[in-house]
């Protein structure tokens, strides 16, 4: 398969907008397999009529003849050099089969042979094809040149490819990110819907990190390039997509290792079935007929074919979803799952903290809004999770920050600032509270987190004034995904996670889930995955892609919520979940199992047809215009069945039917 990175389209200038561009599919005539098929049946279709005829034959003969040609070279070319190898490729034994056919006199009958045999490659090719063309759509948002700062100011316009990491790019309003960095300088809010599959465009400032190939807002930025662009999120899921594409599963490669010691011992019975019945009397036209009809019905084309094509067309689909499975094997591994274990935060939450109680204290002359406030003015500079989260809050209600003064940040306590003339301290109960006077803070604080929440004390000139609850948001989708996976497993969900027992326990039942296991360091997930399948269980790890990747390396499966630039969510995990949409993991599980059975329903059609036409050549006298539409018509067929997980429909919905 031709690499989708060679496929970018030419972009307009650094500083022109442009709107997102439609999703591209690979034009069928620029696939070479296509337009071979397609010659060979222009020419066949133009033959038919004037040998039908009993028209010249210095009219049809050459049209049929390009026929085998158009439709024959490269199958038989890939065949030789199969053959130079020491291995036996049935495309081989297909094209000399037709050219057995043509010797003999059924000129017409080989190459119609040719023709089917033909379209069965270009379906396959299709196949393949399409499974590039779900990541394509990515390829096309990421600009080819972007706006580079140079030393005292002057700009130059340059290609992304020739963007090095440490260099400052300018984002101007409307254009797209050249590279993933962070920001120097700016603000603006940026559209991610492409890469994170986030609804509303989120705020960027100094120091966040942003995506090539994302849309920024109504302000400008300097972005200071930190990835190189053959390791930017859109190269490397792309790189993942084209990996998958050229795996093969396990029924696959089992299949391809019976072929060859088939395959021989097909010519073995070929030249059997000639031999024999010669030596008996019979003609030589007539037994190299029923020789030639015996080689093609023979051929296991439609079991080769049976495999692929369902599972390239279930990994194309995925991919348009926001899913990424990194190979074939991945794709039909998920289908056998019987056990999910969930990570909590990030998986079934969204990893990010927010602020849910505000509890000012008796006594100390502040309300809601000015509490938040204070605590807002302190937390400011620092970039810790949950002080991110007290900032966000107060932003998010418009409220004005004081300046501070003598910041200081001590890791596991909390930071301390001098706000509006008062020494301010914001931080764990835990850790600030052992001195401080007895008080309701301590039962507020205990009440926040006997409800799961996480407790922010704040204190003012030493004396508690109030405590904060911040939680991690649920997934709206969480409930539904967990009821969807009970489901097509029969077993409900596990939860493992890092978290107290309380706070897990709390949020397994608001989503449903009976078993939980709390307090676990990494080694520990491993350890209750590999307990798991010592009861011979295949258990699915969903993780969020950091302390979840043992467990996600030691599962039968794992599934990373790739928040966009989690490197090891990309590198640990068996398949990625780009758009962070829980709900996703229980329809890629049911599309595996419908490929799987795609699969098995191609074996029996192949399996079917080879017995019943060889049975027919054999017992009685199959003709070979039956035997040639037989048997090439199953291949179609099969290709034809494995195809359809492309359509649209062909994805799950199933947490709409448990929501």
């Amino acid at each position: 398969m031709s690499s989708v990175l060679d496929q970018r389209r030419s972009a307009p200038p650094a500083g022109a907008s442009r709107p997102a561009p439609p999703r591209r599919r690979t034009r069928l005539l620029a696939l070479s397999e296509v337009r071979w098929a397609l010659a060979a049946l222009v020419l066949f279709l133009l033959a038919l009529p004037v040998h039908l005829l009993d028209g010249p034959t210095w009219l049809w003969g050459p049209l049929f003849a390009a026929t085998y040609v158009t439709g024959g070279w490269e199958p038989g070319r890939e065949g030789l050099k199969a053959l130079k190898d020491k291995t036996l490729d049935v495309d081989l034994l297909m094209v000399v089969a037709a050219l057995g056919a043509a010797a003999i006199g059924q000129v017409l009958d080989g190459a119609l042979l040719i023709v089917i045999f033909a379209t069965s490659g270009a379906l396959e090719a299709v196949a393949t094809a399409r499974t590039a063309d779900s990541v394509r759509g990515l390829l096309d948002l990421a600009p080819t040149t972007a706006t580079r700062l140079l030393p005292g100011g002057t700009e130059e316009t340059v290609g992304t490819e020739h963007l090095a990491v440490g260099d400052t790019i300018l984002v101007r309003p409307g254009e797209r990110v050249g590279a993933d960095g962070q920001v120097l300088d700016g603000a603006s809010d940026v559209d991610q819907a492409t890469i994170t599959g986030e609804p509303l465009p989120v705020a960027k400032q100094a120091g966040d990190e942003v995506f090539a190939g994302t849309v920024n807002g109504t302000g400008a930025l300097r972005v200071r390039v930190g990835r190189n662009p053959s390791d930017s999120v859109i190269a490397r899921i792309v790189a993942m997509v084209e990996e998958a594409s050229e795996t093969k599963a396990p029924t696959q490669l089992f299949i391809e290792k019976i072929e060859q010691r088939y395959s021989i011992g097909m010519v073995v019975a070929t030249l059997a079935v000639f031999a024999v019945p010669l030596a008996f009397g019979d003609t030589p036209d007539s037994a190299l007929l029923r020789a030639m009809t015996f080689m093609i019905v023979a051929s296991p084309c439609a079991v080769v074919l049976s495999t692929m094509p369902p599972l390239l067309a279930a990994i194309a689909n995925a991919g348009r979803r926001g899913v990424l499975a990194k190979s074939a094997v991945v794709m039909e591994r998920l289908g056998r799952i019987d056990t999910v274990a969930l990570d909590k935060t990030g998986t079934l939450t969204e990893g990010t903290p927010y602020v849910t109680d505000l509890c000012p204290l008796p006594g100390s002359g502040l309300d809601e809004t000015a509490l938040l406030a204070l605590a807002a003015s302190a937390e400011h500079p620092s970039e810790h999770p949950l002080a991110r989260a007290v900032v966000a809050a107060a932003r998010e209600r418009g409220l004005p920050l004081s300046d501070v003064e003598g910041f200081t940040s001590t890791p596991g306590q909390g930071v301390t600032a001098t706000v509006d003339g008062h020494a301010v301290i914001v931080g764990a109960p835990a850790r600030l509270l052992d001195d401080a006077a007895h008080g309701p803070h301590r039962e507020v604080a205990a009440g926040l987190e006997e409800a799961g929440r996480t407790a922010v004390v704040v204190l003012r000139d030493g004396v508690p004034v109030g405590v904060l609850g911040v939680a991690d948001r649920l997934r709206p989708d969480a409930a539904a995904t967990v009821a969807a996976l009970t489901r097509l497993t029969g077993r409900t969900p596990i939860l493992l996670t890092g978290d107290n027992e309380r706070a897990a326990k709390r949020l397994a039942a608001e989503v449903g889930i009976t078993e939980v296991r709390a307090g676990l360091l990494p080694q520990d997930k491993v350890a209750a995955v590999k307990e798991w399948e010592a009861r011979e269980r295949r258990v699915l790890v969903v993780g969020d892609g950091v302390n979840d990747a043992p467990a996600l390396a030691a599962a039968h499966c794992g599934i990373a919520m790739g928040k966009a630039g989690s490197d090891l969510a990309l590198e640990t995990a068996d398949a990625v979940v780009v758009r962070d949409e829980l709900a996703a993991i229980p329809s890629v599980v049911q599309l595996s199992r419908t490929a799987r059975r795609l699969v098995i329903q191609n074996l029996v059609v192949a399996g079917t047809f080879i017995a019943l036409l060889v049975a027919w050549d054999l017992i009685g006298a199959l003709p070979l215009p039956l035997g040639v539409a037989g048997h090439e018509g199953s291949t179609v067929i099969v290709g034809l069945n494995g195809l359809r997980l492309l359509r649209e429909t062909a994805w799950p919905r199933l947490t709409e039917d448990t929501a």
